[in-house]
């Protein structure tokens, strides 16, 4: 059923959580995960503004995304699974669902933080993608104490 799933990862604490559940489930099922690391810059668009340090900040968030994805791939061989890594730019929520789709990625498999009353209402990452996808998404929220 989901033998091909989506496990974005940003080296946070929800997004472990979430590739730790995806990696377990996928090593139940036997499917592969393809793990995702999107670099989003911070400030204003590059039309508008551009930075003296643009490019040394774009090769320290590659290096981070290396090292992430380095640790999903050590989760997945301790769990057996076969991991594809992929590092993309752009809008977060945008990248994975456009590499979903576009790689045909049977569920993606998230997690999220907890946010208290107010950040439900205005939502995050896993938030946007639910809404904007028909990709099955499974979601491992935090609770308050994990935070």
């Amino acid at each position: 059923m989901y033998d091909e799933m989506l496990i974005p990862y940003d080296g946070s604490d929800e997004g472990e959580m979430g590739a730790r559940h995806g990696i377990e489930l996928a090593a139940e099922l036997g499917s592969t995960v393809h793990a995702l690391y999107v670099v989003d810059l911070p400030g204003v668009p590059r039309s508008l503004s551009l930075r003296e340090d643009e490019e040394a900040l774009r090769e320290k968030y590659r290096e981070h995304g290396a090292e992430t994805l380095a640790e999903v791939e050590d989760l997945a061989a301790e769990h057996g699974v076969d991991c594809v890594t992929e590092m993309r730019s752009g809008s977060v929520s945008d990248k994975i669902i456009s590499y979903a789709e576009d790689e045909e990625m049977d569920a993606i498999v998230m997690g999220s933080a907890y946010r208290g009353k107010l950040g439900n209402v205005l939502g995050g990452t896993t938030d946007k993608v639910v809404r904007s996808t028909t990709i099955p998404v499974v979601s491992k929220r935090m609770d308050a104490d994990a935070r």
